[in-house]
């Protein structure tokens, strides 16, 4: 089980895609180096009944807190990869990971499509 750096919970890997790993012990997982575990837990999280304006500016501190990770990418694709529902992980939110996902679904939507119309032609060529 994978312990998420800034988060009580446990969830599972999913190695679903190969991630570049900078210089680390290659034993040690990603979250050991996340640096929001040295940081309280509920910039990350919205707290019940947030208002507008304080979920904005918690939300952009957790970012400036991702933007100095060291495995901020890895971060963000474990959380595009489980997908995470809620709180900051790899400098983005739940909405902008949804946007995240929706355009790789388009993508990979287009590349079948491609695949495909190229396989039509190469049989009638």
């Amino acid at each position: 089980m994978l312990q998420p750096p800034h988060s009580s919970l446990q969830v599972a890997a999913v190695p679903a895609q190969r991630v570049p790993v900078r210089d680390r012990d290659q034993d040690a997982p990603w979250h050991t180096e996340a640096v929001c575990r040295r940081d309280e837990a509920g910039l990350f999280f919205a707290p019940s009944k947030e208002p507008t304006a304080a979920r904005l500016s918690r939300e952009e501190a957790a970012k400036r807190v991702c933007a100095r990770c060291p495995v901020m990418v890895e971060c963000r694709e474990h959380a595009l990869l489980q997908p995470e529902p809620y709180g900051v992980w790899g400098g983005l939110t739940a909405a902008e990971r949804r946007v995240v996902l929706a355009r790789r679904r388009r993508r990979d939507l287009e590349l079948k499509k491609a695949a495909r119309a190229a396989g039509r032609i190469a049989q009638a060529g």
